[in-house]
């Protein structure tokens, strides 16, 4: 971690620690006292909180913290496979890999790193994965805390093989929120969207706003650059800002698929919602020496029971 000395001028910690199952995690710190945990299990961030200490993504009570299993909660890196949709392991290999601290990234643009704790991270292939997964890549995260307590995750995906390959991507974003039946998620309205419960078949969304009173299993298309996600009980509105990222999934699994899974408590849909920035439906080619970037920017506000005075531009991504 070479490049964290500007880090200390902002008075914001980059610190390493070990956890009980061995796993390396990186901890960024703000002045103000906001915090984000982020595990070379996945490159996964595992734990987002305010200044108050709240913490803002959902980790199930029952998630598995060993490897090869991917923990249940956080924000998995989805790679180069969402979901079951190909020949590799739900949702690609990459957050199930080790990754490694990159003390040489490429410069990235001074705003991403003026006044913020950050970490960047990379994940090369090994040669078990070129058996199932042919080529050669670099996957590079860098994970942002700003002094204001935003996360920010910018990926970049370089192709460093001989021949062209395609990859669908995710940011596996778990919101905590108090009661899933209290929440809604505006600016996906009158969009197309994919139904993964109807097999991936098209539909419109025809409501104002995504409410939920059952399981919802959703690519929604083209979507915006910014997301609300309102908590009205909590009087608090997820913004999601993106780019690179066309396509949002909204994901519950409500109560009959979580009595199914494992490492899920049964009651625990009731706690959290998914949105994840995602490129699922025209999956990205990379030609020879070409990257792609894809960003997400999370920040929370208060709010009400209208985010009519949130600003949905795209401001300045």
């Amino acid at each position: 971690m070479g490049h964290s000395a500007a880090v200390w001028d902002c008075k914001a910690a980059v610190e390493m620690t070990k956890e009980w199952n061995g796993i390396d995690h990186i901890v960024l710190r703000s002045p103000q006292g906001a915090s984000v945990r982020v595990s070379m299990h996945g490159a996964q961030v595992t734990s987002w909180r305010n200044e108050q200490g709240e913490e803002l993504l959902f980790t199930s009570t029952k998630a598995i913290f060993k490897p090869p299993k991917a923990v249940r909660g956080g924000i998995p890196i989805c790679f180069p496979q969402f979901g079951n949709c190909g020949v590799l392991e739900q949702h690609g290999f990459a957050r199930n890999k080790i990754w490694t601290v990159d003390d040489n990234p490429p410069p990235l643009p001074s705003t991403d790193s003026q006044g913020k704790s950050f970490i960047d991270l990379l994940l090369k292939p090994s040669e078990e994965d070129m058996k199932g997964w042919p080529h050669s890549f670099e996957l590079r995260l860098r994970v942002c805390l700003a002094t204001n307590g935003d996360l920010s995750l910018i990926s970049r995906v370089r192709n460093i093989n001989g021949k062209a390959f395609s990859f669908s991507f995710a940011y596996h974003t778990y919101l905590s929120v108090s009661d899933i039946s209290e929440v809604r998620i505006e600016n996906l309205e009158t969009l197309d969207y994919l139904d993964n419960l109807c097999q991936r078949e098209r539909f419109t969304e025809q409501g104002d706003a995504i409410t939920f009173e059952s399981e919802v299993d959703r690519i929604y298309l083209s979507s915006p650059n910014v997301i609300a996600v309102l908590d009205h009980e909590r009087k608090r509105t997820f913004v999601i800002r993106k780019e690179g990222l066309p396509d949002v999934v909204v994901w519950n699994p409500w109560e009959k698929k979580s009595k199914a899974m494992v490492d899920f408590g049964d009651e625990e849909y009731k706690q959290m919602v998914c949105v994840n920035g995602a490129v699922i439906e025209k999956p990205i080619t990379l030609k020879p020496g070409e990257e792609w970037t894809g960003r997400l920017d999370l920040s929370v506000v208060r709010s009400t029971f209208c985010s009519d005075h949130l600003d949905f531009q795209t401001r300045g991504l």
